[in-house]
């Protein structure tokens, strides 16, 4: 069946932009006008009657999404979807909130681009069904917890967007480290539940003898040291929203219970014999490959898909290397605010963090930030301090292997055989005079080893192709006929 084509208003200033996205609608035998104003665009949704807008945020005249909802109300059946550089999770939601049909971060895929518009014009959806309207994008707070500008993230912040404003349960999936509590209070904050408890509990934490009790809580005499009834995590969360972190490593008998509370809304506190109702919004989180444990009798089929209902794949951070850079920068903003030292990242670090394979993820990124905010002496943190904390995976030389590490390791026992240091010098001379010494070293004997490829070398040494080239000028070195250790 052919492809649903209609009417489409692309509203933005950028008249290269319109001109692309004008060119490609067209060619898909959509009907196109452009414009780049509020103002414009409230002209042409009454003369042309558009099927589908098109609308950036940062408009001339206005913030393009602030009068969406009224356009909406007056026009049900429009579908806009919001264009933004501005690529961050709260203005997905605020799109969303305001009943946007799609939000789509800049840079897009024109592809991408096309499908969103033949689906929203496919698309029959109401706006209350609980995946587009609800309002919540109005009070969004700009301090959210989530941070990246990739397409990943992107991914991530369109579907956190979609279900905000519902009760679904959602499990979200990823690796140790990568924000899964984030994004679990993230859905929580900026949906209808904010105003209630959001209650955490982490299966890996607990005896698994204590988990049914920490969960649907106990009787007094329940078991030795129960001496008092205890509400347990459903009860707590009451209203609000309730995260089973790690939820892969729940015992059987604690899942065919947790399945049973699913299906009937009541708890049972252990020992006890009167259920409780209880509302509470369900987020589970896992690092572990639940199918593979349901395929290994460890975990329930039927609770599975009872929590999979919207799941969130969460990236590691080394497959969504572009975000490291703004990761680092915002938890030395953030340690500042709690007191650490005020601290700054240059260019030619960023660069070197951004090679690091980083097995702890986002966690391990934090942590490495607030130490070198305390350790660090000066108030730029350098590319020669992050290297000293690293291991950076380096490249095999075409000769059999030297990496980054065994040509530094080279290059500083070099540096310390030809060293005289002085009783009274000061550390930080020291530290300078090796460095002076090092660096030449290293770019040489890298520069050797890739056969002068200046492209290889620099993703070696951990830093950016300026900062060679700043460095060969400094150190007189040609590229193509670097100098050897003697």
């Amino acid at each position: 069946m052919a492809a649903p084509v209609g009417k489409i208003l692309v509203v933005d200033d950028d008249q290269a932009i319109c001109v692309v996205i004008s060119e490609a609608l067209k060619r898909a035998g959509h009907v196109v006008k452009t414009v780049g104003t509020i103002a414009q665009r409230a002209a042409q949704i009454a003369a042309f009657e558009p099927d589908v807008i098109l609308t950036d945020v940062m408009l001339p005249d206005g913030d393009g999404m602030d009068d969406i909802s009224a356009i909406l109300s007056a026009r049900p059946c429009l579908k806009i979807i919001v264009l933004s550089a501005q690529n961050t999770l709260n203005t997905a939601v605020r799109a969303t909130g305001q009943g946007a049909f799609e939000y789509l971060p800049k840079p897009f895929d024109l592809n991408e681009l096309s499908r969103a518009v033949t689906e929203a014009l496919g698309s029959r959806r109401s706006s209350d069904d609980g995946l587009g309207g609800g309002g919540s994008g109005n009070g969004a707070s700009e301090e959210l917890p989530l941070v990246g500008r990739s397409p990943q993230m992107q991914e991530v912040y369109r579907t956190i967007a979609r279900v905000v404003a519902n009760d679904l349960n959602i499990l979200i999936l990823g690796e140790s480290g990568t924000g899964k509590e984030l994004v679990a209070e993230a859905i929580h904050n900026l949906g209808p539940r904010r105003d209630r408890p959001f209650v955490a509990i982490n299966m890996a934490a607990i005896p698994r003898e204590l988990i049914e009790a920490e969960l649907f809580g106990y009787e007094r005499g329940a078991f030795t040291g129960a001496v008092a009834r205890t509400a347990g995590k459903f009860e707590q969360a009451q209203g609000g929203s309730l995260f089973l972190d790690e939820i892969g490593d729940m015992p059987m008998e604690a899942q065919t219970r947790l399945l049973r509370v699913l299906q009937s809304g009541e708890v049972t506190t252990v020992g006890g014999t009167r259920p409780v109702r209880v509302d509470v919004r369900i987020i589970a989180a896992t690092n572990k490959d639940l199918p593979s444990l349901i395929a290994d009798g460890r975990f329930r089929e039927d609770l599975y898909y009872r929590l999979h209902v919207v799941p969130i794949h969460l990236p590691a951070l080394r497959d969504r290397a572009s975000d490291i850079p703004l990761l680092a920068r915002h938890f030395l903003s953030l340690a500042a605010r709690r007191g650490l030292p005020q601290k700054t990242l240059s260019n030619e670090a960023a660069d070197l963090l951004s090679l690091h394979s980083w097995p702890g993820n986002v966690r391990e990124l934090q942590n490495l930030m607030q130490r070198m905010t305390v350790l660090t002496r000066d108030s730029v943190i350098s590319a020669a301090e992050i290297r000293q904390v690293l291991t950076i995976s380096g490249s095999e030389d075409a000769s059999g292997g030297a990496t980054s590490e065994s040509l530094e390791d080279a290059a500083v026992l070099w540096a310390r055989e030809r060293l005289v240091v002085g009783t009274g010098r000061k550390l930080d001379d020291l530290y300078g005079q090796l460095l002076a010494v090092v660096e030449p070293v290293l770019i040489t004997e890298t520069l050797a080893a890739v056969d002068g490829n200046q492209i290889r070398a620099a993703a070696i040494l951990g830093v950016n192709r300026n900062t060679l080239r700043k460095k060969l000028n400094i150190y007189e070195i040609d590229p193509l006929h670097p100098r050897r250790k003697e």
